[in-house]
């Protein structure tokens, strides 16, 4: 049975930065996607996770800062497309790598990811996953075996497969994703890669990836880094995002503690993504 989404549709001044902000504090509280609107953002949260209050965890919204008004609605995951085509665009990165949905034209570039998202979060338009892919681009994939943990669309594997990476394997806890991502991985020639549903609970407790890359958030990252390092190889590379400049510090000290060294990073609208290898 397809799951049944809640859209909220946030009215945001001054846009910029109770947007952002107030996307980071959705994601931590459990919506899932985002489109970004002139007035602000559309979240979106399965039907199933849905509790009574869970507005009242987002800080922002009692901001005297900021003035925030929402409507809300359910939907199906049909209607995903159709919000997609009205407000999905499709983006360069580093004149490199072009991420573009069905309906687009073609982009002369080395890199082309052709993505239908529909309710899975990872189209390279937020900050996290325009700098993933960045970091892809830069780092030498060629023959390794590789983990897209929390995939999404999968768009990132399936950039680390097209560079030449070996053996991929996608993870995401929501079957939406899953299936999404095998939709994905065959639109762009990368069926190789597997697909698995789950959390990092099913991650080999052996050395088994030559790299990992992990957008999800702040929490799950520092809850399940020590299960990315089990499975990372001596000298593996860790490729993490999904948090803020203000989260560094503490991803850092955690990352340390777990002999991961830092390498370096990038900011994007105060969204930080970071390499350590192990």
């Amino acid at each position: 049975m397809s799951a049944i989404y809640i859209e909220f549709d946030f009215q945001v001044t001054p846009l910029q930065p109770g947007t952002e902000i107030l996307i980071a504090e959705l994601g931590y509280a459990g919506f899932e996607s985002f489109v970004e609107t002139e007035k602000g953002v559309l979240a979106y949260i399965q039907e199933d996770e849905w509790v009574d209050g869970l507005l009242s965890e987002i800080q922002i919204l009692n901001s005297d800062e900021f003035q925030i008004d929402y409507s809300q609605k359910s939907i199906a995951q049909v209607n995903w497309n159709e919000e997609w085509e009205k407000n999905f665009e499709p983006i360069v990165v580093d004149d490199t790598c072009a991420v573009r949905a069905p309906f687009h034209p073609k982009y002369n570039v080395p890199y082309e990811i052709v993505i239908e998202p529909k309710m899975s979060f990872g189209t390279g338009h937020h900050e996290t996953t325009f700098m993933m892919l960045q970091f892809i681009l830069e780092n030498s994939f060629e023959g390794k075996k590789v983990l897209d943990m929390g995939c999404g669309t999968a768009v990132l594997a399936i950039l680390a497969k097209l560079k030449g990476a070996s053996d991929v394997d996608a993870i995401d806890i929501d079957d939406w994703c899953v299936e999404n991502s095998l939709e994905n991985m065959n639109r762009n020639g990368c069926g190789s890669i597997k697909v698995f549903l789950g959390d990092a609970s099913v991650l080999p407790k052996v050395p088994t990836y030559n790299t990992i890359i992990a957008n999800i958030n702040r929490n799950i990252l520092l809850e399940d880094m020590h299960l990315y390092v089990a499975c990372l190889i001596k000298g593996g590379s860790l490729f993490l995002s999904g948090f803020y400049k203000e989260d560094l510090t503490v991803i850092k000290e955690c990352c340390n503690n777990l002999d991961l060294q830092y390498v370096e990073h990038k900011e994007k609208n105060n969204w930080v993504s970071v390499k350590f290898v192990h």
